[in-house]
């Protein structure tokens, strides 16, 4: 999928979120963010010809949190959302662990060459990422009020995300296979 396509997919619900937030409030931004979410999922299906894992991974914890954060009126659920996910995540990559798969490899794989070793570090920074990312999340939704928390789930996580990324590329070029 071309880049800017994925990343109007990857952040639109995110954005949407937010527009809804500023307006009305963290409850009323609930039901738009898991519509725009399910919406993303769809269009990521029609535009690459396959189920997206992770996002319909994120799109059904949304849908489960959403979902239990306007049944019970209750923000708590949207604020742990983002641990849960992180966290699963987390797990995933560490189960592949477990079974020796670097399950990382069969998601980036079509798009990053590496030696096993290269695989086997990059898995476990990831799930360390991961697991920061939730404990971050736990640190600000527990500490700080509901606007801290939904300008760092809109304007934190995914700069956080993105330098993550960008300091993985030495090792990403030192493991790289060339064709």
């Amino acid at each position: 999928m071309k880049s800017i396509t994925k990343l109007l997919i990857d952040i639109g619900p995110l954005a949407v979120f937010f527009i809804f937030y500023t307006r009305s409030g963290l409850q009323e931004a609930i039901l738009p963010l898991m519509i725009a979410t399910v919406i993303s999922v769809i269009i990521s299906y029609i535009l690459e010809k396959k189920i997206p894992i992770m996002p319909t991974l994120g799109a059904a914890i949304v849908l489960i949190f959403g979902g239990l954060t306007i049944y019970f009126d209750n923000e708590i659920f949207i604020k742990m959302k983002p641990t849960i996910i992180n966290l699963v995540f987390a797990l995933i990559l560490y189960g592949g662990v477990i079974v020796k798969k670097p399950l990382l490899k069969y998601l980036l794989g079509a798009a990053l060459k590496l030696e096993e070793e290269g695989w086997k570090i990059l898995t476990q920074r990831w799930i360390a990422f991961f697991v920061a990312l939730a404990i971050l999340n736990e640190i600000v939704w527990r500490t700080q009020s509901t606007d801290i928390w939904v300008n760092f789930k809109v304007f934190g996580i995914l700069p956080i995300t993105f330098i993550f990324t960008m300091t993985q590329f030495p090792l990403i070029k030192k493991y790289q296979v060339e064709d």
